[in-house]
């Protein structure tokens, strides 16, 4: 269960998508979810990922060698 708190004019928005497709608010908000959380795992996680490595936590590694060991051309 989420419970999310939305600028008036896009309840509106969405209210309004609701009735005049005869879908619910929530139907077009898990859908907006749906939609757009892989991007924003991909964004923020690779934030957190940078950090890591700028903070000496996380290490890299050359292309060259991930490329080798899995047996793949460069």
């Amino acid at each position: 269960m989420l419970a999310i708190r939305l600028p008036k004019e896009l309840e509106e928005r969405i209210a309004n998508l609701a009735k005049i497709t005869g879908r619910t608010k929530t139907y077009y908000a898990k859908e907006a979810i749906l939609n757009h959380i892989d991007n924003m795992e991909d964004v923020y996680l690779g934030q957190k990922r940078l950090e890591d490595i700028r903070a000496g936590k996380s290490k890299t590694i050359p292309i060259e060698q991930v490329m080798e060991e899995y047996g793949m051309e460069s």
